[in-house]
């Protein structure tokens, strides 16, 4: 669900995340990016300016128009109507997935769903505790304590973050987390991922 009211984080065409920047060099060299509710692309931008084919899904034909020139840009309204990345009964599958300041609980098993084995999830939006300092200040369009670490359990949580960011002031709750590849690595070295 999107806070249509004003928030103090740009969804347009600013900076990218420092999250997102800051996980980006996990992503496999050449690896597709899905960025989903994309905005005006602004990692979507990131992404493509680091080599990776990027794919932005939003809701807004004037994002989408904006995303559009930095890779493929699809307009679907996914919280009314089916996902729009499907190969039959499976969702597609990206080396990376990225969401920013933005929250659709029904969602959150596809978002697992599209991160391929072995592929990137950067999860990052508000968290309760936002609306003590402005929007989005409805619990729906609020991270529970902890929530994305319940969330995507099943996952390899690499990085984790909840607390208050100055500048503009917000309450974030942020992950980065590895889908487990399906191959058996019991009996190999653990992966080292570069902090």
């Amino acid at each position: 669900m999107v806070d249509t009211s004003p928030t103090p984080v740009s969804h347009g065409l600013g900076p990218p995340s420092s999250w997102i920047q800051r996980w980006s060099h996990l992503v496999p060299t050449g690896g597709a990016v899905l960025d989903i509710a994309c905005g005006q692309g602004r990692h979507m931008k990131w992404f493509a300016e680091q080599g990776h084919p990027v794919l932005g899904v939003d809701r807004s034909p004037e994002a989408i128009h904006a995303a559009a020139k930095f890779g493929e840009a699809i307009l679907a309204d996914i919280e009314n109507g089916p996902w729009p990345l499907m190969n039959g009964d499976q969702a597609r599958q990206f080396d990376a997935v990225i969401v920013s300041n933005y929250l659709w609980r029904p969602l959150f098993p596809v978002i697992a769903q599209s991160v391929a084995p072995g592929g990137l999830l950067i999860y990052e939006t508000f968290a309760k505790g936002n609306e003590t300092v402005g929007k989005p200040s409805r619990p729906d369009f609020l991270l529970h304590p902890a929530e994305l670490l319940q969330v995507f359990r099943n996952m390899h949580i690499v990085a984790f973050e909840e607390g208050f960011l100055e500048n503009p002031a917000r309450f974030v709750q942020r992950i980065a987390a590895i889908r487990n590849d399906s191959r058996d690595t019991a009996a190999s070295s653990p992966t080292r991922y570069r902090l």
